[in-house]
Order: structure tokens, then C-alpha cells, then sequence
């Protein structure tokens, strides 16, 4: 096992770049705390507009947080939103996608009827109005919240395609033949069968969830007392930081929305191999 493992990532280093960026972000958070007091991401801490220094290694914005603690706070925070937005929404949908693809019918109908419709209308509008109509109450679990309630429909349609191609095949066929119920079938049949294209499905999931949260916050409509890169960048907006010349403020949360989005590209082209037997066999 061990000898195939290393194999693999000899053949596919993105995913071992992608799981190493991680672990680097990962390791930020853990220690970080342990040098960076993240109490100070909090306005008022220190004097207001102050360039990197010693003392403030990333400065502070116009309200006197200190812009280091901020970028710890804002970037966990972040991450939790895309997180489990994506968890969410990857869970619905597999579990929407798994009925109407195994047992079809009526069922199936209503299943696919209802993503079709919820995928003509704009997610970002609709995003928009639900956040502004509850925004003084936003945090970060109920922004999580209203991401993931538009994210469901894509992998419901794309894991029900994948379900009605495998449901007719001469395994399950046996399966069904030596006595296993439907339950059964979908959870040592099937699900097995498809945990590599989850995979990816999820490193994708989080990926659109943490781009859905950033466009909100960005544009005002997050969590006004949480720290997240998205907000950063709208109070960097909302005080002119670009116009005034004070890129500590802007550049480091543009810098970790990059990294964070540059692994999980990594992952996601590495873990697409295991999903696609073509790019298997191209190897």
C-alpha cells in the first residue's frame, strides 16, 4: 500500500502540492494563535492607517485593528464559511442525487424538476436578497448557512447521472439477485464506487462556496463583526485603501483568498485522476 501511495503522487505531484499548501494553512492556524493575539483583529486596538512595522508587521486599517491578527481571524473564518457550506451542500445533493438516480420514477422527477428550476434562477441575485434582508444578524454559521441553500442542485444533477448509469449494471444486478435491499445497494454498492468522484465533487463544492461567500461579504452583505478576507476587502473598499495607497491593507487578504484557491485547484486536478479512468489510463 505504501509503495502504491508514493507511486500515485510520483505520477500526480498537484495533489501532493495542494495537500502540502494546506497543511502549511493549517499549521498557521494552529500556531498562530500562539504568537498572534487575534483579540486585536478587533477595531481600536492600535492607532488608525499605521504602514507595516516592527510592532504591527501588517499594519492597521483605518479603524485601528491590527491587520496580522486580522488576516488569522479572517482566513479561519473564511474557510469555516466555504466549508461547510460545501459539506452541506455536497450532502444534500448527494443524497437528493442518490434517490432519484437508484429509484427514478415519480421521485425522480420531483428531484430533478425542482434542481433544474432552482438552477435557471440566478444563485448570486437570490444570495443577495436572502443576506440583505438578514444581514444585522449575520455570523459566520448562518453565512454558511445561506450558501449552502442554493448548493445542493448542481451536485444532485451531476451524482443522479452518475447513479442512473451504475444502477443497471450487472453487480448491482447481483446484488439485488442475493438478497441485499435498496439501502444496502446504494451504501456497499454504489457509494463506494463513486467516493472518488465525491471527492472531487466536494473539493469543487467548497471551492464555489467559498467563491459565493467572498462576492457577499465583498459587496457588504456578511458578517459585520467577523474579520473574514471578504469583509476586509469591503471595509478596504468602503475607506478608499486602494486610493490612499495602503496596500497592507488589501494585499494580504487578496494574497490568501490566491493561496487558498490555488490548493484547492491542486487537490481538485489531482483527485480528478482518480475519477477519471481516461486520465488513468492516459498515464
Amino acid at each position: 500500500m505504501s509503495s502504491q501511495f508514493w507511486s500515485y503522487i510520483r505520477r500526480n505531484p498537484l495533489l501532493l502540492v495542494g495537500v502540502s499548501l494546506f497543511v502549511l494553512l493549517f499549521l498557521f492556524w494552529a500556531i498562530g494563535p500562539t504568537f498572534i493575539d487575534v483579540t486585536k483583529a478587533r477595531p481600536i486596538s492600535a492607532m488608525a492607517d499605521l504602514a507595516p512595522s516592527a510592532e504591527y508587521p501588517l499594519g492597521t486599517d483605518s479603524v485601528g485593528r491590527q491587520l496580522l491578527p486580522n488576516l488569522l481571524a479572517g482566513s479561519l473564518y473564511t474557510f469555516e464559511i466555504g466549508l461547510a457550506a460545501g459539506t452541506i451542500g455536497l450532502l444534500v445533493g448527494t443524497i437528493l442525487g442518490f434517490v432519484a438516480g437508484y429509484f427514478g420514477g415519480t421521485v425522480d422527477s420531483i428531484i430533478s424538476t425542482a434542481a433544474d428550476v432552482a438552477l435557471t434562477i440566478p444563485a448570486l441575485a437570490v444570495l443577495v436578497v436572502i443576506a440583505a434582508v438578514i444581514k444585522e444578524g449575520l455570523n459566520v454559521r448562518s453565512m454558511a448557512l445561506i450558501v449552502a441553500m442554493l448548493a445542493w442542485m448542481r451536485p444532485a444533477r451531476t451524482i443522479r447521472a452518475q447513479v442512473l448509469s451504475m444502477r443497471e449494471r450487472p453487480y448491482v444486478e447481483i446484488a439485488r439477485l442475493s438478497g441485499m435491499n435498496d439501502f444496502q445497494i446504494i451504501v456497499q454498492e454504489l457509494l463506494p464506487n463513486l467516493l472518488p468522484y465525491l471527492a472531487a465533487s466536494y473539493v469543487g463544492a467548497v471551492a464555489a462556496a467559498l467563491l459565493a461567500a467572498i462576492g457577499l461579504e465583498a459587496m457588504g452583505l456578511g458578517p459585520q463583526n467577523d474579520p473574514t478576507l471578504g469583509m476586509t476587502i469591503f471595509w478596504c473598499n468602503y475607506y478608499g485603501a486602494l486610493l490612499r495607497g495602503m496596500w497592507w491593507w488589501w494585499a494580504p487578504p487578496i494574497a490568501a483568498i490566491l493561496y487558498v484557491f490555488m490548493g484547492l485547484f491542486a487537490i481538485s486536478s489531482g483527485l480528478d485522476e482518480l475519477s477519471n479512468p481516461r486520465l488513468r489510463r492516459a498515464r
